[in-house]
């Protein structure tokens, strides 16, 4: 994995002091840890119903210390920001393309020297959708990795990490578990989130 704003020292440092700044002052905690045998994970980031997700879940892993990648839709890569999104840790996805993104991902993760947290939403859209998408899920597996649930609630002004959750094989009944512990959190725009 190429170099981001997570592996550059001084500047980690500094954006690690403005985000406890600003996240202090705005009123948002910022809970959890992240436990040693997660250092390499997927996390799941839900829910995502706006544009302001980003920042802040970029905010809260300094705070966090985390190294983290996340996946981006491949609009938001072109000129003139592509590569500020790729130093902020972004990786590309084309959704206009079949492509082997589970594999790639895990691959990724397991030839990654030290830390490396993968966040995927598993809505893959800020917009209104019933069904969440699985990618998530086979990238945990195939790198053999925990999945980190990581939440956002703007109603409580809460973030940070919970348990880790480990694939079972059952893809239908671990899914109900996962959405189960995320459904008491609201989104910036509530109404699109669902969990049930």
């Amino acid at each position: 994995m190429q170099r981001t704003i997570f592996t550059t020292p001084v500047v980690n440092a500094l954006c690690r002091w403005l985000s406890l700044g600003y996240l202090k002052l705005a009123g948002w905690r910022v809970l959890g840890s992240l436990p040693p045998e997660a250092q390499r994970s997927v996390f799941i980031a839900a829910p995502h119903t706006s544009n302001w997700d980003l920042p802040y879940t970029l905010m809260v892993a300094f705070v966090l210390r985390l190294n983290v990648h996340w996946m981006g839709k491949a609009s938001i890569f072109r000129f003139p920001f592509g590569g500020v999104m790729r130093w902020l840790g972004g990786i590309s996805v084309d959704r206009s393309k079949a492509n082997n993104l589970v594999a790639a991902s895990a691959n990724a993760i397991s030839k990654a020297r030290g830390a490396l947290q993968l966040i995927v939403p598993p809505e893959g859209t800020r917009s209104k959708t019933r069904y969440w998408k699985t990618g998530f899920y086979h990238i945990a597996q195939t790198a053999q990795v925990p999945i980190v649930m990581a939440y956002m609630d703007y109603s409580r002004k809460i973030s940070g990490l919970g348990p880790l959750f480990y694939p079972t094989g059952d893809l239908e009944a671990d899914m109900r578990s996962i959405k189960a512990f995320y459904a008491p959190f609201k989104g910036k725009n509530a109404a699109q989130f669902q969990a049930d």
